[in-house]
């Protein structure tokens, strides 16, 4: 009977785990989580404030608890297109710099940061030239002058060449990540 009790527990567990609720202007909405859970932990609400990473980040602060659960399994399974990856390297990084504004709460951003941060890591793309912006869910940033770069949804990611911006890839890729990059930076070439 115990054992029995103690496997309904666990079911009941993770199918609450794995979603959260939010109140949004018209009801409830449930958001899936894909946070793994070992045995006595609880499983992380990313919609909470107590998780967020605001203003400037650094990149390593996405390899601890809670982050990198979902920052290690983005960047590993991710499936880049070899051949366009490629193209990436014949491009000059020397007058590159890239903005990478992203919400910790957002399910877009969770899944679309470790991916580009994975591009860049094949590219070999200078960590110093990669600035991350945390924001809140309002798209707020306690970060100077951070309001000039019209920040509408995240992630957004800001390709500068020679501090003017070349274009941007914001949410969603258009086509995939490395060939909207390729785009952005072969165009009027």
């Amino acid at each position: 009977m115990k054992i029995l009790l103690l496997f309904i527990l666990s079911v009941s567990l993770f199918q609450t785990g794995c979603s959260t609720t939010r109140k949004t202007g018209t009801g409830t909405t449930s958001f899936p989580e894909s946070t793994h859970l070992a045995i006595n932990e609880t499983p992380v609400n990313f919609y909470e404030q107590s998780t967020w990473l605001l203003g400037y980040i650094n990149p390593v602060q996405m390899h601890n608890p809670p982050h990198s659960e979902w920052y290690r399994k983005g960047y590993d399974e991710y499936q880049y297109d070899r051949d366009i990856v490629n193209k990436l390297t014949e491009i000059d990084k020397d007058e590159l710099t890239i903005i990478i504004v992203l919400g910790t709460w957002c399910p877009d951003s969770r899944r679309e940061v470790p991916r580009f941060m994975r591009i860049l890591d094949i590219w070999e793309f200078p960590a110093g030239k990669v600035e991350f912006i945390g924001v809140d869910n309002a798209k707020l940033s306690p970060v100077g002058e951070y309001d000039k770069l019209n920040i509408e949804r995240v992630p957004t990611f800001i390709i500068y060449r020679n501090n003017i911006e070349a274009g941007r890839i914001i949410e969603n890729p258009l086509t995939s990540l490395e060939q909207d990059m390729i785009n952005i930076l072969t165009r009027n070439e």
